[in-house]
């Protein structure tokens, strides 16, 4: 089966995902700068998701063009990406309603790192639908962006217990890593 319609549902439940983070943010009480201002902590975890899950649509965009074909453990692979993404707007609301505790700031981590977990899945499946020798599998070689992100959280996530900042300061690092364009699969496909 082709990737098409896999590409297609993606990009609808992505767009879904990033319509109830918006949705979720809560407008100030009043028209003041200060008000505004109390938001600040939740509108930057929003434009940090937003970003996030604008990420995994760009790569997963770029995931299905180098894809020849696609079987049932894509699809499953995949699901499991997008369930975990489909959380991103319950952890911000948590980040919120929480002011940003220790357990919902450590909760974000488990959802972007089971993400990140997801999308690897997915790769992972489409190199053994494809072969070992597709293009997939030579543009992503040893996976050393994906590696480093999946430690990254695994320091974040206990760090949320017993160093808040610096866990939302791996969070932006690991996010920095992926700003980058990820040229790997673009090149390879001419």
């Amino acid at each position: 089966m082709t990737s098409s319609r896999l590409e297609a549902f993606t990009d609808g439940v992505v767009a879904i995902i990033i319509t109830i983070m918006v949705l979720e943010l809560k407008v100030p009480a009043n028209g003041t700068l200060s008000a505004l201002a109390q938001s600040a902590p939740i509108l930057v975890a929003y434009v940090l998701s937003f970003i996030n899950v604008g990420l995994y649509w760009n790569n997963h965009h770029h995931l299905m063009h180098a894809a020849g074909r696609i079987d049932g453990r894509v699809l499953w692979a995949n699901l499991f990406l997008l369930f975990w993404l489909s959380l991103v707007p319950f952890v911000i609301r948590w980040l919120d309603e929480s002011a940003f505790s220790a357990m919902a700031t450590a909760a974000y981590g488990v959802v972007l790192g089971m993400a990140a977990v997801g999308y690897m899945l997915t790769e992972h499946a489409i190199v053994v639908c494809n072969g070992r020798q597709s293009t997939l599998a030579r543009a992503l070689g040893r996976d050393v962006k994906g590696k480093i992100s999946l430690m990254l959280y695994a320091i974040a996530i206990p760090a949320a217990f017993l160093a808040r900042p610096l866990s939302l300061v791996i969070y932006v690092v690991i996010l920095g890593v992926w700003l980058r364009p990820d040229k790997r699969i673009e090149r390879l496909l001419g």
